[in-house]
């Protein structure tokens, strides 16, 4: 007889979607092993709250801001989690009506790789491949805006 699992035993994954990519596959990242819903849902927020400031320019309209991330933002869903699961789109009005502050969009520190050991992780090397991508992501963004700052396009 086989043991079915406990609640206890479901692991959470948030995954990370690339708003810019065209075509289907547009997930960039899996963040698996949150041990609750709540951790889980804490983390997605915050990712996409910050997504959403990183898409940020001064003087940039509510309007502009979520152009900017429907463009080069990324978003988060919690897998699996159905309707007790955080969904952007609750939230997205107020991310980008005001900005965030440090800690709402502090995601790292909810980042459940954090808690592995150093000796049996290499996340090293994943901080500094993300630390990059991030840092192409606002290089991309400013380009496409004109010397003002602000998107006329939209």
């Amino acid at each position: 007889m086989t043991e079915a699992a406990t609640p206890q035993d479901k692991t959470w994954t948030v995954r990370i979607i690339d708003l810019s990519a065209e075509g289907d596959d547009n997930v960039i990242e899996e963040v698996k092993v949150f041990y609750d819903l709540p951790h889980a849902n804490a983390f997605a927020r915050a990712y996409v709250r910050d997504s959403v400031e990183r898409c940020r320019v001064p003087g940039a309209s509510a309007r502009d801001v979520l152009a900017a991330w429907c463009s080069f933002g990324e978003d988060a869903v919690v897998v699996d989690a159905g309707e007790d699961g955080w969904h952007s789109a609750n939230e997205l009005d107020d991310f980008t009506a005001e900005p965030a502050s440090p800690m709402e969009r502090d995601w790292r520190t909810l980042d459940p790789r954090r808690l592995v050991d150093d000796e049996d992780d290499d996340s090293a090397e994943d901080t500094t491949a993300e630390d990059t991508a991030e840092d192409a992501l606002d290089e991309d963004i400013a380009q496409h805006l004109p010397s003002s700052g602000r998107f006329s396009s939209f």
